[in-house]
């Protein structure tokens, strides 16, 4: 199955046998193993200090790897199906802006749906791309925005035949999956190149019963978060490269301009752990949270006034997500609550669901504990009399892009209040985070909807980010000349 020895685990045994080594070091980190920040070896412990370096001959160079790190990376591409792998340690957000940079000029034009991250709206801030926003499918149930279809896409290459580029979402932030081998067997006809965000896919490749990653599916591009769901350390994520339609050195260099040059070998070094650990157990582990994450969504259902989201071929079955509507409670307070009285952690809130991610750490104890929490909660909380609710996914609204993102940032502002800013062009992002993908972004006409939306996911009390005001009184606009 695979070409290369995966046995083998290059970064972290060179960063293994460095600290082992009695050096005395008149280089960078200033800590010098801990011995100059005490209080780090106290809490992060000594081997921790004793490997957390700077570039050195004997561990290689990110910027132009020919040693361990560049073996490490040829391991990982060849456990992911890629050509091509750079490491990352600024997460997805670095990868997917990495991506957007490498195989688009200003004013050329990218195919996306509506709900990306705002890495991918940086993204294209810093490449002066121009958006046309793809309409996902919208489960109208649930009231969650899943993926695109192959037709939405077909639909759009026909009305913009100029486009240049695809990107694609695998899996959304709730887990679901498009008709990704399909669009990508379309784009290559078209001869147009297919770039996906697959943060959140990063256990894919290595269970059968999961959904197909980017690169088995003939993605050109992927940017994959090793760290959410692959092992990693948090930040330890990774560009994957078919280097078939892609100019690499292009790619190189647009790495180098956004990598830090003193990358963090922790964060290296846990990449190489993780794609061992995936290799060598990951199907036997992800089995395990494929079991469990089936009985969670069984006893689920089960809990009057709960449920969940799924649907078989179209979901990463890895996902929980919880639907809280039938509770007197909202998303948000589902997740503060299970915080605060119970100790658990959830990935995520909205109005109306809350998601829990199941991953290679799991036990039935942590699933027992959840359950529980759940009949509790709903028990307590559960609606004794029809109300109806006001669903208001952000993502559902149709927006209008009037400029580049990247015009619309650089031009000149001014703020208005929320109540007036109906027919201005946004010159700022505004979202809630999680997930962090935006409500509004610069250069999208503001409308009416889309200032209901975020007044009520402010009454929510929802964790707003990157408007300017922190309020949301006011609203940054574009200067209209």
């Amino acid at each position: 199955m695979y070409k290369l020895n995966q046995d083998k685990i290059p970064l972290l045994e060179a960063m293994k046998n460095y600290a082992l080594k009695e050096v005395t070091s008149f280089d960078v980190p200033g800590h010098k193993r801990g011995v100059g920040t005490p209080i780090l070896n106290e809490y992060f412990g000594e081997k921790i200090m004793s490997i957390d370096t700077n570039s050195l001959p004997i561990l290689d160079h990110i910027g132009k790897p020919t040693g361990v790190i560049k073996e490490a990376q040829d391991l990982l591409a060849d456990a992911f199906n890629a050509d091509e792998a750079f490491f990352v340690s600024n997460g997805s957000t670095a990868a997917i802006q990495m991506m957007l940079m490498s195989v688009l000029s200003p004013g050329e034009k990218v195919l996306m749906p509506k709900n990306i991250h705002k890495s991918a709206l940086n993204g294209l801030i810093l490449a002066g791309g121009i958006p046309i926003y793809l309409s996902p499918e919208v489960c109208d149930k649930e009231g969650l925005v899943k993926n695109v279809t192959v037709a939405e896409v077909k639909r759009c290459l026909d009305e913009f035949p100029e486009a240049k580029v695809v990107f694609l979402l695998n899996p959304t932030y709730f887990g679901y999956v498009g008709q990704l081998r399909e669009i990508i067997k379309l784009c290559k006809q078209r001869n147009v190149l297919t770039i996906v965000d697959e943060a959140h896919g990063a256990h894919f490749n290595f269970h059968k019963d999961l959904p197909p990653s980017a690169m088995e599916c003939g993605a050109d591009m992927s940017a994959v978060s090793i760290h959410k769901t692959g092992g990693a350390l948090t930040q330890a994520s990774v560009l994957l490269v078919k280097k078939d339609r892609i100019d690499l050195n292009r790619v190189k260099q647009v790495v180098n301009i956004l990598q830090s040059t003193s990358v963090s070998y922790l964060l290296m070094g846990s990449l190489d752990g993780a794609r061992y650990n995936l290799v060598k157990n990951g199907k036997e582990m992800l089995e395990n949270a494929i079991r469990l994450c089936l009985m969670a969504r069984n006893a689920i259902n089960e809990i009057p006034g709960l449920s969940t989201a799924f649907e078989a071929d179209k979901f990463d079955p890895t996902k929980l997500v919880i639907n809280t509507s039938n509770l007197t409670l909202t998303g948000f307070e589902v997740y503060e609550l299970l915080w605060q009285q119970y100790n658990i952690q959830l990935e995520l809130c909205e109005t109306d669901h809350v998601l829990a991610i199941v991953s290679l750490g799991d036990t039935q104890g942590n699933i027992d504990k959840l359950i529980d929490a759940l009949k509790n909660v709903a028990k307590k909380y559960l609606c004794t009399k029809t109300e109806e609710k006001l669903i208001l996914d952000p993502l559902i609204s149709s927006t209008t892009v009037c400029m580049s993102p990247r015009d619309a940032y650089y031009s000149k502002s001014k703020m208005v209040e929320i109540d007036k800013a109906a027919g201005y062009v946004s010159a700022e992002s505004i979202m809630a985070y999680p997930p962090g993908i935006p409500i509004i972004s610069p250069g999208e006409l503001i409308t009416a909807p889309i200032v209901r939306i975020l007044k009520d996911l402010k009454a929510k009390n929802a964790f707003i980010v990157d408007n300017k005001d922190p309020e949301l009184q006011y609203i940054s606009v574009v200067v209209k000349e």
